[in-house]
């Protein structure tokens, strides 16, 4: 088998598991921080957990307005294989080729920042690489075969993972604040629970102790209700669903 197809037959694999493979990143990330030093200032600690926290925030917004806007059966939609009826060339788009894997990487690079220890954020950056590159080459591949000179023409004017704001091109459909609530709540709660445990491993290894402050208690407490009554109304109810979505 050519490497170009043993790389594509990868991303196929990783693409039907890439909602929940990442998170298995946490344990180095948890491990880096056993090298961690009680910090001198309690200030400059924390405005840097509200930076790590706001590029994970950034991230989750750019996938929340990225499938905000996007239909159903569209490439960049499918979870079981790859899947598309129609290509997505508007709104996110239209400036980068990935915005849902841009927007994971911000997400996980906001939580391994957390960890503040400069060779697990390199660890990270590496597994990124490594992961999505297969799994953006079988999705390209899988699109290219069923688009042709659409896909190429699209593909040679978007960037593949660093956005072009210039290019940008109003999307078709009005922004779905359900939709993104139906199908964003894991994205979220992966947030809370990385900042969360990692938080947890902290303070054990600087403090000695397994303790959370008022702000991380309240943080899981609401990720978590929010995770289970998101849920429970997609699986259960119909409130969430959207037409055409």
């Amino acid at each position: 088998m050519a490497i170009r197809e043993q790389l594509e037959t990868h991303g196929n694999w990783l693409f039907q598991r890439r909602s929940y493979l990442p998170v298995a990143l946490l344990i180095p990330l948890a491990l880096g921080m056993w090298e961690l030093e009680p910090y001198r200032s309690e200030f400059a600690h924390r405005a840097w957990e509200v930076f790590c926290l706001t590029i994970s925030v950034l991230g989750l917004a750019i996938r929340c307005k990225t499938v905000g806007h996007t239909p159903a059966y569209t490439s960049g939609r499918n979870t079981f294989g790859q899947l598309a009826v129609t290509m997505n060339t508007t709104g996110m788009y239209s400036i980068v080729r990935h915005p849902l894997y841009l927007g994971n990487l911000l997400i996980w690079l906001g939580i391994s920042m957390f960890s503040m220890t400069w060779w697990v954020v390199c660890i990270f950056v590496l597994s990124f690489w490594v992961y999505y590159e297969r799994i953006m080459l079988a999705e390209e591949e899988f699109l290219r075969r069923q688009f042709g000179s659409v896909f190429d023409l699209w593909a040679k004017q978007t960037p593949a993972i660093v956005p072009n704001p210039r290019k940008w091109v109003h999307p078709e459909l009005p922004f779905s604040l359900r939709n993104v609530l139906k199908r964003e709540y894991t994205a979220m709660f992966a947030i809370v629970v990385g900042f969360v445990t990692l938080e947890l491993v902290e303070q054990a290894v600087t403090q000695q102790r397994f303790f959370l402050g008022p702000f991380y208690v309240a943080f899981g407490i609401v990720g978590m209700l929010a995770f289970v009554l998101l849920r429970t109304l997609k699986r259960k109810t119909r409130i969430l669903h959207v037409e055409g979505r």
